[in-house]
């Protein structure tokens, strides 16, 4: 978060099982179009009891496209490459949404699915492994790589495409060296991290609204050493005619915004959302990190004066903007959606008078 914020990014939504994390960053400018966010899990850890394997998901709204973002933790060993396959069966068939049209992962426009799956390279003996990764020679591997294997016969996972394994294996390393394991076990090199994605057949409904995906890179990040894992990252290009192109609320601040006078905030619906007496008005430093990350807040109902169903002014207590200076912004939550559905300009908040 640190290190995104500067760079533009606000965390959106993370989910956590035990040590399976997933996180979703978005540019400021796309936040007010993101809706309809929830996430979920499911254990297949001990016959489905412990979250050490498993999946945890985040699907939303992106411009009117159903998303969905799959994080799993497979079976582990070279010999459950099959039970690999059924835990992924499970996580779909058990991850259910609310929405009628999405009800389940399959059911979204554009599925990623990445984690760390498991699957091995079956057959070729170490020595032969070694001199391939040593050459470069990856191709001489794909064909013994369990989820290409699997992918001949599984008529489920031939839905999801997959970009050249043209980078070495990424497990198993020796931490903080680039040295794979020289432990007793002396585990096989294999892509156990992967990234995956499956883009629905487009509905003739839905030709209005078309969808486009290409990945650019598909590469591992080498100089990472505190795990026995190297991360493994995909870059891609997400092309989408939006289905709307305005938020659900403006939100502006008028006049002056120091910790000496009270501040007056502006909104007005610019379509209809199901608004509550628990919405708020956040005030954020430019740089702010995530949802929670405001510097103060007010209920939209609180101390508000309607001047007609399109326009509402919202007055912030002198007493709750802290004595700063910089650039903020006001952000709109709605505590139904559960997410941001309007963000005002930049504008200066003075400091205050000493």
């Amino acid at each position: 978060m640190s290190s995104l914020a500067p760079r533009g990014y606000l965390k959106v939504s993370s989910i956590r099982m035990q040590g399976l994390l997933l996180l979703f960053f978005s540019k400021l400018a796309h936040v007010p179009f993101i809706r309809d966010i929830q996430d979920t899990y499911s254990r297949t850890g001990i016959f489905g009891y412990w979250g050490n394997k498993g999946g945890v998901s985040i699907r939303l709204s992106f411009y009117g496209h159903m998303l969905c973002f799959l994080n799993c933790h497979l079976a582990a060993h070279m010999q459950n490459a099959s039970q690999r396959v059924d835990e992924f069966e499970y996580i779909l068939d058990t991850q259910t949404f609310d929405p009628k049209k999405t009800p389940q992962i399959l059911d979204h426009k554009l599925v990623f699915w990445f984690g760390d799956l498991n699957f091995r390279i079956q057959d070729h003996g170490m020595h032969f492994l070694r001199n391939c990764i040593t050459s470069h020679k990856f191709n001489l591997l794909w064909s013994k790589d369990q989820l290409t294997m699997m992918k001949k016969k599984e008529a489920l996972l031939q839905e999801f495409d997959e970009g050249p394994l043209d980078f070495q294996p990424t497990y198993k390393f020796d931490r903080f060296s680039d040295c794979y394991d020289s432990s007793g076990k002396m585990r096989k090199p294999a892509w156990t991290d992967r990234i995956l994605w499956r883009k629905k057949q487009q509905q003739e409904e839905e030709e209005e609204f078309p969808l486009k995906l290409k990945q650019d890179s598909y590469t591992s990040y080498m100089e990472y050493g505190v795990s026995d894992h190297k991360p493994v990252i995909g870059i891609f290009t997400l092309e989408l005619r939006k289905m709307y192109e305005t938020p659900l609320v403006r939100v502006c601040a008028e006049g002056e915004w120091s910790a000496d006078f009270d501040a007056i905030v502006i909104y007005s619906p610019l379509q209809p959302f199901p608004s509550s007496d628990w919405d708020w008005i956040g005030l954020y430093k430019v740089g702010f990190r995530s949802v929670s990350d405001y510097i103060t807040y007010t209920w939209v109902k609180d101390d508000e004066v309607s001047f007609n169903d399109e326009l509402t002014q919202v007055y912030v207590s002198k007493d709750e903007i802290p004595v700063l200076g910089g650039e903020c912004v006001l952000c709109y939550y709605c505590s139904t959606l559960q997410c941001i559905v309007g963000i005002s300009s930049p504008f200066k908040a003075s400091a205050g008078l000493l």
